[in-house]
């Protein structure tokens, strides 16, 4: 998948008018890409639509407007976008209530490492969490990380040939798989795949 470049933005004038429109086509866009697996746990399948509306935010609030500036932005999230062998994601953990959270996030200390995708019947590939930082202490984990699932060429194929996707996460304190994955997810997979 291509990466962003200045050319993909739009000026901070012209996206304050669009924002509304972009915002919302944004939204409908991420309903297809985002799984739930379990209860606490949100699965943010990330491309380049996602990334340009994540880069248009930070630049907004941020009020940036420079060259350099936005270069950084797109250096920080340029990385975000899947390449043709990959799935990216961003996971959320996700618990209402403050008291619960921290017990959650201590309990649950390497659940990025436990991430797996399947394809059709072939192994299980665990995801390469937080490469561009470590998110986690000996006290807690994040409640979000970012992870890298790389395809061999074999799984590409399967997958490109509509072979069924499962995922899931295998901690010793969170359990949980989705199998079969919805279809809509599935088609916006199998594109990031191109």
């Amino acid at each position: 998948m291509k990466k962003l470049t200045r050319r993909d933005l739009m000026s901070l004038e012209q996206y304050a008018t669009e924002r509304a429109r972009v915002r919302s086509e944004v939204i409908a866009h991420k309903q297809r890409r985002n799984v739930p697996i379990g209860p606490n746990m949100t699965w943010c399948f990330e491309d380049r639509t996602t990334m340009r509306y994540q880069i248009l935010e930070m630049l907004r609030a941020e009020r940036i407007f420079e060259s350099e500036g936005i270069q950084g932005e797109l250096d920080a999230y340029n990385p975000l976008i899947p390449d043709g062998s990959n799935w990216k994601v961003t996971l959320l953990l996700e618990f209402p209530d403050s008291d619960e959270r921290r017990a959650a996030l201590e309990r649950l200390i390497g659940v990025e490492d436990r991430c797996w995708v399947r394809v059709s019947e072939m192994e299980r590939v665990f995801a390469i969490a937080d490469e561009d930082m470590d998110r986690e202490s000996q006290e807690k984990t994040s409640a979000v990380h970012f992870l890298r699932f790389e395809l061999s060429s074999s799984m590409i194929e399967a997958v490109k040939s509509g072979a069924p996707l499962c995922m899931g996460v295998d901690h010793e304190n969170y359990r949980h798989m989705l199998n079969p994955l919805p279809a809509a997810v599935a088609d916006a997979l199998r594109r990031d795949l191109d």
